[in-house]
C-alpha cells in the first residue's frame, strides 16, 4: 500500500524511502573502500603465506585485511538498515555507487588505471541510480515477521530458492575446482546467487528488528531465527568466494561484474517474493528498468575499458604453451588476472619493436618477479 501524501518527500519519495536511500548511499561508501583495503591486505598476506585464490587463509592474520573487513561490515550494517525502510528494488541498485568508489580508489591506490570511458561509465551509474531512486515503489506494509515468512514460502519463491541453491552447489563442487582460477564468472556466480537469498533474509531480519524496536517484539518467533541462520550461512560462503575472486582477478573488474549479477538476481528475487511491481504502474516499472539498464551500461563501460589507456587502446591476455620458448622482448599484460598472481603458465604478450627500449628497461625486474631463469 502506498504511503500517504504527508509522508512524501523530495520527488514524491516517502520518508521511509528517503531514510533507506541515505543508508544505502553511506553503505556504498564503506563497501567501495573496503574492496581496496581488503585487496591490499590480501597482497600483503600473499607475501607470507598461501594466496586466498589457492585456498590459503593467511589473510586472517593480516591487520589491513581486517580493517577492510570492518569497513565492509559497517557498510553492510547500513545496508541492512536500509532494507528495513525501503524496498530491495531501490536499495540494491544503489550499490553502483560502491563501484564508482572502488574504481576511483583502485585507480589512485592500486594503480589499476581508469580510462576516460570508465569515468563516463561512473557517470552513467550515478544517473541510473538517481532514476531508480526517484521512481522506486513505496515499502510494503508488514506487521509481523510471519507475514514475510508466508511470502517466502509461497510456491513461486520456493521454486526460485531451490534453483539458486542447486546452481550454487553445482558451481562449488563441480565448476570451481576446474575453472575457478581462470573464469571470473565462477566465483562471482556463487556470491551473486547466494547474495539474492541473503538480501531477502536480511530484509526479513530488518523488518523484524524495526518492529521490535517500535514495541512489537518479533524475537520470539522462530521465523526470525530461521532467517538469521540463512543470513549467516549465505554470508560466510559469500565472503569466502569473494576473497577468492578479489585475490585472483582485477578488483575493478570484480566489482562491476559482481554488482550486475548480484543486483539482477536480487531484483528478480524481490519481485517474486515481495511483489514490488504490484504497487506500481507500467510507466514506473519501465522507468526503473531504464535506470537499471543505464547502470548496466555504466558497469559495462567500466569493465570493457579497464585495460585501455587513452593512447594505446585495449590490451589482451593469453596463456603460454607448455613448451613455448622465452621471449626476450616481452612484458606481462593481464587485464583480468591480477599482475601479482602470475604463475609460470602465463605468457606476456610481445609489444611492437618501437617499444623495445622501454621493454629492455623493464625486463630485469619483470623476469625477477616471475622467477624466470
Amino acid at each position: 500500500m502506498a504511503a500517504p501524501a504527508s509522508a512524501a518527500g523530495f520527488g514524491g519519495m516517502t520518508s521511509d524511502n528517503a531514510k533507506g536511500l541515505a543508508l544505502a548511499v553511506s553503505s556504498s561508501a564503506f563497501i567501495g573502500a573496503s574492496f581496496i583495503v581488503k585487496k591490499l591486505g590480501l597482497k600483503r598476506a600473499a607475501d607470507s603465506g598461501v594466496r586466498a585464490g589457492y585456498g590459503g587463509y593467511s589473510y586472517l592474520v593480516e591487520p589491513l585485511w581486517w580493517i577492510g573487513m570492518i569497513s565492509m561490515i559497517v557498510g553492510e550494517i547500513a545496508n541492512f538498515a536500509a532494507y528495513a525502510f525501503a524496498p530491495a528494488i531501490l536499495v540494491t541498485p544503489l550499490g553502483a555507487l560502491s563501484i564508482i568508489i572502488s574504481a576511483a580508489l583502485a585507480h589512485s591506490i592500486l594503480q589499476e588505471k581508469l580510462h576516460t570511458f570508465g569515468i563516463l561509465g561512473c557517470a552513467l551509474c550515478v544517473v541510473g541510480s538517481i532514476t531508480i531512486a526517484l521512481h522506486a515503489p513505496p515499502e510494503r506494509d508488514i506487521d509481523s515477521v510471519r507475514e514475510v515468512w508466508d511470502l517466502a514460502t509461497e510456491p513461486a519463491f520456493l521454486s526460485y530458492a531451490a534453483i539458486v541453491v542447486a546452481a550454487a552447489l553445482v558451481l562449488i563442487y563441480f565448476v570451481v575446482p576446474q575453472h575457478g582460477q581462470t573464469n571470473i564468472m565462477v566465483y562471482i556466480g556463487v556470491c551473486s546467487l547466494l547474495g539474492s537469498l541473503t538480501v531477502m533474509s536480511v530484509k526479513a531480519l530488518g523488518i523484524a528488528l524495526k518492529l521490535t524496536f517500535s514495541g512489537v517484539n518479533q524475537l520470539f518467533y522462530p521465523q526470525t531465527w530461521a532467517f538469521a541462520l540463512i543470513v549467516a550461512t549465505c554470508v560466510s560462503t559469500q565472503i569466502n568466494y569473494l576473497n577468492k575472486a578479489l585475490d585472483t582477478f582485477n578488483t575493478a573488474v570484480v566489482s562491476p561484474i559482481y554488482y550486475v549479477m548480484f543486483t539482477s538476481l536480487t531484483i528478480i528475487a524481490s519481485v517474486i517474493m515481495f511483489k514490488d511491481w504490484d504497487r506500481q504502474n507500467p510507466t514506473q516499472i519501465v522507468t526503473e528498468m531504464c535506470g537499471f539498464v543505464t547502470i548496466l551500461s555504466g558497469t559495462f563501460l567500466l569493465h570493457k575499458t579497464k585495460d585501455m589507456n587513452d593512447s594505446t587502446g585495449p590490451t589482451l591476455s593469453t596463456r603460454r604453451p607448455k613448451h613455448a620458448c622465452q621471449n626476450a622482448y616481452a612484458i606481462e599484460i593481464l587485464p583480468l588476472k591480477c599482475q601479482d598472481s602470475v604463475d609460470e603458465e602465463t605468457l606476456p604478450l610481445s609489444l611492437p619493436k618501437a617499444d623495445n627500449h622501454y621493454l629492455m628497461e623493464e625486463l630485469p625486474l619483470r623476469y625477477k618477479d616471475l622467477n624466470i631463469s
